[in-house]
């Protein structure tokens, strides 16, 4: 028989460590300002309407942006955008200004800031959220997408960066 016990916060860190996903930049901008920040959790939903998550740290403020300008972009990054997304993850402190003064911008369809270089964009409206614990989920409707080079994807495992 499994025994159940409590899971606490630094072990399921710890276990989810092991775990690598793609490195990408969410953005967005809009009448309640412009926002970037690196995430790991997001995926596609479904292609029939296309639909993809990400999962932003609720805990922070300026997350609430998103939701205020109702879209977002998700920019899948590239092996060589590795400083790219340290200076979005928030650890260099920088501004957003100049977070994105450190790559090329353009917009698809929401206004919502896509790098030119990734690997792909997927332009989104956001059209439901849910808050779980520390996270919200957002659920994005791709209104516009871009598909970039098929260059080698920037994953992040064992709380470092990696190149596929």
């Amino acid at each position: 028989m499994l025994k159940k016990y409590e899971v606490g916060p630094q072990a399921y860190r710890d276990a989810m460590s092991r775990y690598a996903g793609a490195v990408q930049v969410i953005t967005t901008d809009g009448a309640a300002g412009k926002r970037g920040t690196t995430v790991i959790a997001a995926c596609s939903v479904s292609d029939t309407p296309p639909t993809v998550l990400v999962c932003v740290n609720r805990e922070n403020p300026s997350n609430e942006l998103f939701i205020r300008n109702g879209t977002f972009a998700l920019n899948t990054l590239a092996a060589k955008h590795e400083p790219l997304a340290v200076a979005f993850s928030g650890v260099t402190r920088l501004s957003p200004e100049e977070r994105f003064a450190k790559a090329e911008w353009d917009v698809i369809a929401t206004g919502a800031p896509a790098l030119t270089d990734a690997i792909s964009v997927f332009d989104c409206e956001i059209f439901d959220s849910k808050d779980i614990g520390t996270h919200r989920v957002l659920f994005g409707k791709v209104t516009g997408l871009r598909i970039g080079d098929n260059l080698r994807p920037l994953l992040y495992h064992d709380r470092s960066y990696h190149i596929l």
